[in-house]
């Protein structure tokens, strides 16, 4: 597939799935935006894509600080005339380290990593994505979903990394379905997705599960959404791997859009 003049950015793209979606996406002539906190990191990546003559920025940002995700896509808008595609796919995993931890905002760290950075970068880079339309929107999720008890968002109580985590991916699920109906008729696509069970990558191995998927099972899954052309103009979507699906319950429901909308604009300060 020809994705010459398209600007596409991925965050989490210095390691794991991020990366190989980047690498790919350049090799199809794509102009990537590579998102990660090390910036050895991200040089690393971005030199490797320029050395096989490929296209490709490094914008730096720590997604446990809202501020950072405010200057990245300020940044972004900055520095570039066109947003093609956005792929959310930062995002950090079970093990917790010890307990509960919070970002430096002072909210539950998965929470904020996996879904409030998310959310905030892609309402700030909503207008770019329209002026550049058609484009679309990919939230890497999960089929690890729990649901959200909005009386205690933040986990203070039972806390568990598991229990954070799917609570995150869950979030980024009811996003997808709150956002594609708001931009219907936009030009602007959002759907999400399960990429693979436990791929190899840095944090399943962290997790300490035995890798059953590669990172290539996982970026074919992301790439199908991203790019694919089937894809073309459908919306409010969410997948497991290159398959249909179906999130747990609460992801349909209203009242519970209406809460994590209301909760995320407050959090995020877009209220």
């Amino acid at each position: 597939m020809d994705m010459s003049g398209k600007t596409i950015l991925i965050t989490g793209s210095t390691d794991g799935v991020g990366r190989r979606v980047a690498e790919r996406l350049a090799e199809m002539g794509a102009k990537v935006l590579v998102h990660g906190r090390n910036p050895a990191r991200a040089e690393e990546v971005v030199s490797g894509i320029r050395d096989k003559g490929g296209n490709a920025a490094i914008h730096l940002a720590d997604f446990s600080a809202l501020d950072e995700v405010r200057a990245l896509a300020d940044a972004v808008e900055r520095d570039h005339e066109r947003l093609d595609v956005l792929i959310n796919n930062a995002g950090i995993g079970t093990s917790g380290g010890g307990g509960r931890q919070e970002s430096r905002d002072g909210h539950e760290l998965r929470f904020a990593v996996n879904y409030l950075a998310g959310f905030l970068l892609t309402r700030r880079l909503l207008p770019l994505l329209k002026a550049s339309a058609p484009a679309r929107i990919v939230n890497v999720s999960s089929v690890g979903q729990q649901a959200i008890d909005f009386s205690d968002v933040m986990l203070t109580r039972g806390y568990s990394g598991v229990r954070a985590y799917c609570q995150s991916k869950l979030a980024q699920i009811i996003f997808t379905f709150d956002l594609a109906e708001e931009l219907a008729g936009a030009g602007v696509t959002v759907n999400c997705l399960h990429p693979a069970t436990y791929m190899d990558t840095t944090m399943v191995r962290q997790a300490g599960v035995a890798p059953l998927s590669s990172v290539d099972q996982g970026a074919d899954a992301i790439l199908n959404l991203a790019v694919g052309s089937a894809l073309e103009g459908r919306t409010g979507l969410y997948y497991d791997g290159l398959r249909p699906s179906r999130a747990i319950a609460q992801a349909y429901d209203p009242t519970a859009r209406q809460n994590l909308r209301t909760l995320s604009q407050s959090l995020t300060r877009l209220a």
